[in-house]
Order: C-alpha cells, then structure tokens, then sequence
C-alpha cells in the first residue's frame, strides 16, 4: 500500500515526491521530506485515508458527500487529506462561526502528551453533527498499545464511535493495520 514516488534529482537529504492518483485520473503531488518533525511526512493513514474518502461507500453517487461542506482537517503530516478533501469540494474554514460538518484526522494517536490536548480539541470545535473520521496506524511498539488504549478510554466519555469494516476502505490503499472510525459527540443528557 505505497503512493508512488517521484524524484527527478537525487536529492542528498532524501526529500522525494509522493504521487496520489485520484479514482478521476488526476494526481496529488505530496512534497515528503527526508528529515524533520512528524509534519515532514505523508503517512500511510493520510494515504488511506484519502482514498477512502474517493470510495463509493463513503462519497454515494453524484455529488460528492465532501462538495459545498465545510471540513477541517488536523493532522496527517503535510496535509495530504485536507488538500484531498478540497478536491472533492470540501469548503476551506477560515474561522468558526458554527462547528464543520466535517473533521477529517490522520495518525493524531500517537503521543501521549497529545491525547488530552487532541480530545479538547475535538469536543471545542465539533458540534452535535459534526462527523469526525479519524484514521490511525496501529502500532504494537514500545508504549503505543497504552497510548491508544488511553486515547479510546479518553474518547468515549465524550463521544461515540464506530471502526468502518476494512472492505469498505478502498481496496488497494488499505491495510489490516490501518484503522477508520466514525465519531460524534455524545448527546447531551438533561435531568428529567
């Protein structure tokens, strides 16, 4: 499950190009780079998340579920799924007079420190509407099965959620290790 690469130079640093083709034939130019922080790279959950989002299943027939909404996008690296979201008519938000009908999140679960700050986040910027889709790499190493047990611990105190069934991600940019999941925030319960 690997976007092709481009490099036309050798580049000492190892920075290349990472080619997304879209379902209509037109392609996503994603500048990598070789050395840097976590926003240096286009993960593999970015990438699948992209192609999800072109899936029948997700985008329906006709206009695209994405087109005249407005979408915001936290992490995945360089931006790969905002810039895709855009593509398929995703409205840029320049500022939040009312939550998006849209939160679209890549590989945000991996520090622990982020965990809280992350879950904040999300409950101040969501509304009762508002579909969130996280898509995250699960990792088996060092403590990363505790950090995303403690992030879905955090999660459901606020939010409820569902895993999308691995046939419905695209099928050649999926992976068994690779997770979507839809979230929204919990009802408000009033005393009766």
């Amino acid at each position: 499950m690997e976007a092709s690469l481009e490099s036309s130079v050798e580049d000492p640093l190892g920075n290349f190009v990472r080619i997304l083709e879209k379902r209509d034939g037109t392609v996503l130019r994603l500048q990598q780079y070789g050395s840097g922080g976590v926003g240096c790279v286009v993960w593999d959950a970015a990438i699948v998340l992209c192609k999800y989002l072109e899936t029948p299943g997700f985008s329906g027939d006709g206009a695209h579920m994405l087109s005249r909404q407005s979408v915001l996008e936290l992490g995945s690296g360089t931006g790969a799924v905002g810039l895709m979201a855009a593509t398929l008519g995703g409205e840029e938000i320049e500022d939040f007079p009312s939550p998006p009908d849209y939160i679209l999140m890549a590989d945000c679960i991996y520090y622990e420190e982020s965990l809280e700050p992350l879950l904040k986040t999300l409950k101040d910027l969501s509304g009762s509407e508002t579909c969130i889709i996280c898509c995250y790499e699960q990792r088996t190493m060092g403590k990363n099965p505790e950090i995303e047990k403690k992030y879905f611990e955090l999660l459901q105190l606020d939010f409820d959620f569902e895993k999308i069934p691995l046939e419905k991600h695209d099928e050649e940019y999926r992976s068994e290790d690779i997770h979507i999941l839809y979230i929204r925030k919990k009802k408000s319960k009033f005393p009766s």
